[in-house]
């Protein structure tokens, strides 16, 4: 995961900051709901946590094929993670 405990609360935060101002919701329960998007947000990273590692593990298997083609490997790291996340249904 990319960011931090303390980063992934601020982002939360900063959400539902902007959804309230944007009178999109009403808060009841801040600190609870707080949780809940945290939570929800540090999921979705995890998802792209385990997709990023599907993709490596695919490309370590052909390897050999992307070397001798002279494939660049980030090029096909996103195409691949592209297609495999359209695939899983997950939002990048």
């Amino acid at each position: 995961m990319r960011l931090n405990k303390n980063q992934i609360e601020h982002l939360a935060s900063v959400i539902l900051r902007s959804l309230v101002k944007e009178g999109k919701v009403v808060i009841e329960d801040k600190a609870g709901l707080l949780e809940q998007v945290a939570a929800l947000l540090i999921e979705e990273f995890q998802k792209e946590d385990r997709l990023d590692q599907e993709v490596r593990e695919l490309l370590s298997q052909h390897m050999e094929k992307i070397r001798k083609d002279n494939i660049e490997y980030q090029q096909m790291f996103r195409l691949i993670k592209t297609r495999l996340a359209r695939e899983k249904g997950i939002v990048l």
